[in-house]
């Protein structure tokens, strides 16, 4: 056979492979294998959960009393306990998102990710599977959370609805953070820097929010960078599922009835940052070549 007649096969052959490829084909090849891999290596899940969970004891145990009083007079007639659990149910969201980054790099550093470019799979696809599977894995968690914080003395006010709501806003909540984390590790293809630049913004977004105490009994410029701290819409967001009723102050919203007033905007505050970010990531991931993390 002629050096032509190679070359044609062998375009032929790469036409008919990149052909069989399908879009929810790529995803679901990226689900499963970002779920194996985290099955084999779990020390960063327990880790992203863990330490949500000795938050919420130790606030609870520790700063329930004097965090109480506060909580009283911002929202009246409820425990700390329930205040505090969808805080730590976004915080759960915020952690485990960060450890997205830090897969991406592994597999850049292991040599897995320069074959992924050049696989016939869809780039957006790629980030699709892999974002599928760590949101998969988050809602889990957050569902942990939930049912310790009721273990603890928390009352979601919603029932098995508000539950499952507040499942759904740490998902989403967590997807801006997850293509943020993930864009970093493209730019940065380096473990060290991802992890300190997705960790230096974690705890200043969780403490400037109203995640542990209402806004109301914060100083003012705490307040001031709450109004624009995506943390806050989602813990809103959360906390009124948890208690029935619209806690928003950052945004004044009264076109729907009760809990939708604080939900509705912050939901959509944060399905407009998880798609901007969405398409930064998925736009680095496309422009990156495989000379780029040799």
């Amino acid at each position: 056979m002629s050096g032509e007649s190679v070359a044609a096969a062998g375009e032929r052959a790469a036409s008919v492979d990149r052909s069989a490829n399908t879009f929810l084909g790529d995803v679901w090849v990226n689900f499963k294998r970002w779920n194996l891999k985290a099955v084999r290596n779990p020390f960063v899940l327990v880790v992203s959960l863990v330490q949500p969970i000795i938050f919420l004891v130790l606030f609870t145990e520790v700063f329930g009393n004097v965090a109480g009083d506060a909580v009283n007079r911002g929202i009246p007639g409820i425990s700390y306990e329930t205040f505090l659990v969808p805080a730590i149910a976004i915080q759960v969201a915020l952690a485990a998102a960060v450890t997205s980054g830090i897969g991406l790099v592994n597999d850049i550093e292991n040599g897995m990710f320069e074959k992924v470019l050049v696989s016939p799979m869809n780039r957006t696809a790629v980030f699709v599977g892999k974002t599928a599977a760590e949101v998969f894995r988050i809602a889990i968690q957050v569902a942990i959370i939930l049912g310790l914080g009721v273990l603890l003395g928390a009352d979601i006010a919603t029932g098995i609805v508000g539950a499952v709501g507040i499942v759904a806003v740490g998902v989403l909540f967590s997807l801006w953070f997850i293509a943020l984390s993930n864009a970093l590790a493209i730019l940065t293809r380096d473990q060290e820097s991802t992890i300190i630049g997705a960790n230096l913004l974690q705890f200043p977004l969780l403490f400037l929010s109203s995640a542990f105490l209402p806004l109301s009994t914060l100083p003012g410029w705490i307040q001031t960078f709450a109004t624009f701290n995506p943390v806050t819409y989602g813990v809103d967001a959360a906390r009124a599922l948890m208690l029935d009723r619209d806690v928003m102050t950052v945004v004044e919203v009264t076109r729907f009835d009760g809990a939708m007033n604080a939900v509705v905007p912050g939901v959509a505050v944060l399905a407009g940052l998880a798609i901007v970010l969405g398409a930064i990531s998925v736009t680095l991931l496309a422009r990156a070549t495989s000379s780029d993390v040799q």
